[in-house]
């Protein structure tokens, strides 16, 4: 009973991230519904931004505040304007840009785009030597073609239909809504673009910030804060009409709570915890889930029509998520060396890594 007890705990924290990282692609899946029921109502995006980073900030500060009294670092002009960059690329600039190119082009065009996050991140922490690839090694070149699988496969969902699945059974829910879009794909494009390669940087960062400014609970505290605070400016620029920060008792209320303390507080949170354990690149390469996710959650819920093409992309993405994690396991077992050369040059503190078989490896300067 005990060896099972044990092997049940090392299987946990074994996979931990794994498990973390699933939860989150469900967190936004459900999201995704709630967010689109709240906009066909009336709600505003970016108002809806605004409000939504309020309510994590206020729900996370409490536990930052308390939690991390000892292990905060003290906050210089240097690192908050840290902070504050992070924030923008996060919240203030990404997702604005996000909602806005949802107006020039279709949901279909952007959902593929968004999947690129994770090819874009990798190649940016390629470059900037934070993930090792070697073509030559078998898990290197695991890594490179899981990467490009799992992008295919996302853009295969996206893009071919293929034949129609019949639904076995009527919808249990109906979003009622309107879907016009004002078509201009260039302008559109750039800024779908522009918001991927936005977000990819915020997942880098957040990789070097967390090695200055620890402090998990608090640094998502400060980015939800800063992040409003840069939202309302720019809300306040383009949306000129008071009544629109109007918010009653419905279903504005509930996509606003739920996803300030889900996602942009709790997800967040796990988001960075997993970052520090195992990069950025780990992060990102989940983003397909809610695709399949959201799909299959649409065809069974609320009726939406299913397509031949959705199944095989989503076999796909699963197929390379899985060489790419593959690949990835390599790093784990040697990253306490790289990670020690890495810190020589930049001169950064020692941390402990867990190798595969669950040891820590303390580095020293």
């Amino acid at each position: 009973m005990a060896m099972s007890n044990c092997n049940i705990w090392s299987f946990y924290l074994r996979f931990k991230p794994h498990m973390f990282m699933i939860l989150s692609q469900i967190g936004w899946t459900l999201l995704y519904f709630i967010t689109e029921a709240s906009f066909n109502n009336g709600m505003n995006p970016y108002v809806y931004i605004t409000y939504r980073h309020v309510v994590a900030g206020v729900v996370m500060f409490p536990f930052a505040y308390f939690l991390e009294r000892q292990a905060r670092p003290k906050l210089t002009v240097a690192l908050m304007a840290e902070i504050f960059v992070l924030s923008l690329f996060g919240v203030g600039l990404t997702l604005n840009m996000y909602f806005t190119s949802l107006k020039y082009t279709s949901p279909t065009f952007v959902a593929s785009m968004i999947n690129t996050i994770a090819s874009l991140t990798f190649v940016i922490a390629v470059a900037l030597k934070m993930e090792v690839l070697d073509i030559w090694n078998p898990r290197g070149a695991a890594k490179v073609l899981g990467t490009l699988i799992s992008l295919g496969g996302v853009m295969s969902m996206t893009l071919y239909k293929g034949s129609v699945i019949k639904n076995i059974w009527n919808p249990l829910l109906h979003i009622q809504g309107s879907t016009t879009t004002n078509e201009n794909r260039l302008i559109g494009s750039i800024l779908t673009a522009a918001s991927c390669l936005s977000w990819s940087i915020w997942y880098i960062m957040q990789a070097f910030t967390l090695k200055r400014y620890p402090a998990r609970l608090s640094l998502t505290t400060w980015m939800s804060f800063i992040g409003a605070a840069q939202s309302a400016i720019f809300t306040a620029c383009v949306q000129r009409k008071p009544a629109a920060w109007a918010i009653g008792f419905n279903i504005d209320l509930l996509s606003t709570v739920y996803a300030g303390v889900v996602c942009s507080g709790l997800i967040v949170f796990l988001q960075l915890w997993c970052t520090e354990e195992k990069g950025p690149v780990f992060v990102t390469m989940f983003n397909p889930l809610s695709t399949i996710l959201v799909a299959l959650l649409a065809y069974f819920v609320l009726g939406e029509k299913l397509y031949i093409g959705s199944i095989m992309g989503a076999a796909i993405v699963i197929f390379g998520m899985y060489l790419l994690m593959w690949g990835k396991e390599e790093a784990q077992t040697n990253i306490a060396g790289i990670y020690l050369n890495y810190k020589d040059s930049k001169g950064l503190k020692p941390d402990a890594f867990s190798t595969e078989n669950g040891e820590e490896v303390t580095t020293e300067p």
